[in-house]
């Protein structure tokens, strides 16, 4: 209610023609329009009848111009020029509703008014708005190109032209960019210029020095209303600040104050209404142009809601429709024929213009829908195709010859598809879909070859590494003077063999000779890193590898039984047998040897590490002080001469344990084997112990206590095991004697008891007299330790020895 009242609408000029003064005047007072002075923009609106101008108006400026009833039909609503203010908007801005032209209430030859009401809006306004149909751009008379004509004519002769904006409101935009259609309307207004008479004052004015022309587009009002209002809200905001430079009317001119507005306005319209020889050309083109538009609308509807058409279309959104392009020309046929119908009695070249338009838009309406047909048939096809080719690679067909087949086979098929969806009164094509479809073959069969190559590329890949990968690292690990040859042997005959079946596999790819040759320069390449890389492996534990070569030939000998140092073995001779066997290692390891160049880093191992001379002068360059080997590349060097040196070091200080605990073994087993005193001790004892010697001999019963000892002591020697106790260390082999020498001891007694009860035999003790006597009981006691002995055996078997070695050791 209140923009209502703001807005104040007034009946500015009759439909008879005549001017309400009083009306204005109050209208000035009411909006204060005189306080105004110069700031204030006039605003008008001219088009053909029902065409949308008095809604455009009310969205746009907030007004309250009588609006048209869709509903009641088309008549007219507008008489004669309404004038209101825009709510809202600074500067004060007036805006001017036109009777629309070509209505048919004033009938065909009763149009002078709309001349004159056009040519009043030109002379009063600041910015002019012509409301037109898209569809109308091109048309001589739908467009109001006669009208504008005349009235740039006319307004140069009547008076003073002013700098006017002239924006072109085209309703009802369709798909093609405002970028088209600008260019279009504005070559036409500068023809209509260029051939409008002029007087001799303004024959070579430009029309820019008149008129700013503008272009814009807004959606149709009845099927996108909020797209509409969303594009009027977005222009109302031009209209801002309109008279402001850079504003739509920014460089007007002859502007007369607001308070002189009214005066002004009757005396224009004064004018035009006394020349009574301005006329136009007949309006039957306009009539027919309405007509054949309504016509058309009512016919383009209802193709829309049509059953059979929403039927098709919803079916195509989702597969593909056998008979597309058949059944969619039928029902295009059918709409167009109702309209010639109708249209019949029309002059021909605008029943024909319409009827183009009407084609064209239910083309654009149906393209979409043939789009999404075409795309199912692209789509289809192409999956079958790639199932179509997987098929004949799995078959066992060559990947050139099954992808060649298939891509024929398929294209022909899209091009039948693509006919059977030809509309015939659309002069489309499938060239582009046509060219996306091959373009995805080729893609596809693009991205299987690339798969296909490289799943051949790795199969024979790990099938190299299958093959080199063990031998080479076995040979590493029994690096000799032999390794290297031997691992380019193996080498070169694993990498022929894949090359020999990977060359026979490409050959159904159809390669050029040049990619044929780098995929099998790859492998080959691939064979070497394998390699390269295993020894590069190896090299990185190179010093673990050489303590365990170390360690297993000095621990073992020739026949691989493992070492028992008895004292008779030259450590010394072992020690440098397993170290040189070690730097072999180290040599080998040291630079790969993939090509057949010789090299000296063995010798210079040997000759700075093993050989070198006691006596070299230390000022004497050391060969191993280096970063690189002579004659080997540094790409090929794994290990450097300073790495080769520390290893070597770290090495030995490692393995000098192992010579330690060997030696140390070796002299334990020396003395343990050893019972006899040194000869200087034998003799001072010979020397020393003369008297007790004699001592002995002169009284048997020591001689006899003495053996008897002698012969108890061995068997509990032997029965203890006590060189071997002793061979693992002193301590272990006391704690284990101390847990047997009591049980021993005690089973020895025992048997020696029982063999005393025994009764002696009566020959024996017939024959038996003085020292003879103590013979027999030596023996005697001789027999019954070494029964006690066996008997101790049997006793403790998996601890002391058999009793056939004690006999023996006695």
């Amino acid at each position: 209610m209140d923009k209502e009242v703001e807005c104040c609408s007034t009946h500015l000029i009759e439909g008879d023609g005549t001017f309400n003064a009083v009306g204005l005047d109050n209208f000035i007072k009411q909006v204060k329009l005189a306080e105004c002075g110069l700031s204030y923009a006039v605003v008008a609106i001219m088009g053909p009848q029902s065409s949308g101008k008095s809604t455009l108006l009310n969205h746009l400026f907030y007004t309250n111009f009588r609006e048209m009833d869709a509903y009641r039909g088309r008549s007219q609503t507008t008489k004669g020029i309404w004038i209101a203010r825009c709510p809202g908007i600074e500067p004060c801005t007036i805006v001017m509703d036109l009777e629309g032209t070509d209505g048919r209430e004033r009938g065909e030859d009763d149009t002078a008014f709309e001349k004159q009401s056009a040519l009043f809006a030109l002379a009063v306004s600041d910015i002019v708005l012509i409301n037109m149909w898209c569809h109308d751009i091109g048309r001589e008379q739908a467009a109001n190109k006669p009208l504008l004509k005349t009235v740039f004519q006319v307004m140069l002769r009547l008076f003073s032209p002013r700098k006017t904006t002239l924006m072109f409101v085209i309703r009802d935009k369709t798909r093609t960019p405002l970028e088209n259609l600008e260019p279009v309307l504005r070559e036409d207004i500068q023809k209509i210029w260029d051939s409008v008479p002029k007087p001799e004052a303004h024959k070579n004015t430009p029309l820019s020095e008149f008129f700013n022309v503008q272009v814009v587009a807004l959606s149709s009002y009845e099927e996108k209303e909020e797209q509409f209002k969303e594009q009027v809200a977005s222009l109302r905001q031009k209209f801002f600040q309109s008279i402001a430079p850079g504003g739509l009317a920014g460089d007007r001119r002859g502007v007369v104050p607001a308070s002189g507005f009214s005066f002004s306005s009757q005396q224009i319209w004064k004018v035009i209404k006394e020349n009574k020889d301005l006329d136009l050309p007949a309006h039957k083109v306009m009539v027919a142009t309405v007509r054949c538009e309504e016509i058309a609308n009512e016919k383009y509807s209802s193709f829309v809601s049509n059953e059979d058409w929403i039927e098709l279309e919803e079916a195509v959104q989702s597969h593909l429709v056998a008979g597309f392009g058949k059944k969619l020309s039928s029902l295009l046929s059918k709409c167009l024929s109702s309209y010639d119908e109708e249209a019949t009695y029309f002059e021909d070249s605008v029943r024909s213009a319409k009827r183009k338009q009407l084609e064209e838009k239910l083309l654009q309406l149906v393209q979409p829908a043939y789009q999404s047909m075409l795309e199912h048939i692209r789509s289809g096809t192409f999956d079958n195709f790639k199932k179509a080719l997987s098929d004949a690679l799995n078959g066992g067909q060559g990947f050139a010859m099954a992808a060649r087949e298939c891509s024929n086979k398929f294209i022909k098929l899209f091009d039948e598809h693509c006919e059977d969806a030809i509309i015939k009164q659309a002069n489309w094509d499938s060239i582009k879909v046509r060219d996306k479809f091959s373009h995805d073959l080729d893609s596809h069969i693009a991205e299987v070859r690339t798969a296909k190559l490289s799943e051949l590329t790795s199969l024979y890949e790990s099938k190299l590494k299958e093959a080199l990968y063990g031998p080479v690292e076995a040979l590493l690990e029994g690096a000799n003077d032999d390794t290297w040859p031997a691992i380019r042997k193996i080498l070169h005959r694993e990498t022929e063999k894949a090359v020999s079946e990977f060359s026979f596999s490409l050959s159904g790819f159809e390669m050029d000779d040049q990619a044929k040759e780098d995929m099998i320069s790859k492998l080959k390449n691939y064979a070497r890193v394998v390699v390269e890389g295993k020894t590069k492996e190896e090299a990185a534990k190179v010093l673990y590898r050489m303590k365990e070569r170390f360690t297993s030939i000095f621990n073992h000998d020739n026949d691989s039984m493992p070492r028992v140092w008895t004292g008779k073995e030259d450590i010394r001779a072992i020690t440098k047998m397993a170290r040189s066997s070690s730097l072999k290692l180290l040599s080998v390891l040291a630079a790969i040897r993939l090509d057949e160049d010789t090299d000296k880093i063995a010798n210079t191992l040997v000759l700075a590490l093993v050989e070198s001379p006691k006596g070299t002068s230390k000022s004497n360059t050391d060969p191993l002080a280096s970063s690189t080997w002579d004659e080997v590349p540094a790409t090929k060097t794994l290990i450097t001469p300073v790495q080769c040196k520390s290893l070597w070091n770290q090495f030995q200080r490692e393995t000098e344990y192992t010579i330690t605990q060997a030696i140390a073994s070796q002299e334990a087993n020396k003395r343990n084997n050893n019972w006899l005193p040194p000869p200087w001790a034998i003799a001072a004892m010979v020397v020393l112990g003369f008297n007790e010697f004699m001592t002995l001999l002169r009284n048997p019963l020591w001689l006899l206590f003495i053996f008897v000892s002698y012969l108890l002591l061995k068997a509990l020697w032997v029965q203890l095991d006590i060189s071997g106790e002793f061979r693992n260390g002193a301590l272990p082999g006391i704690l284990s004697l101390s847990t047997k020498f009591i049980p021993t001891v005690t089973n020895l007694l025992k048997k020696l008891a029982e063999q005393g009860e025994r009764p002696v035999s009566t020959d024996a003790q017939r024959n038996t007299s003085g020292p003879p006597q103590a013979s027999r009981i030596i023996q005697s006691n001789s027999g019954v330790s070494s029964t006690a002995s066996s008997e101790v055996v049997i006793e403790n078997e998996t601890e002391y020895t058999s009793p056939s070695q004690h006999n023996q050791n006695l």
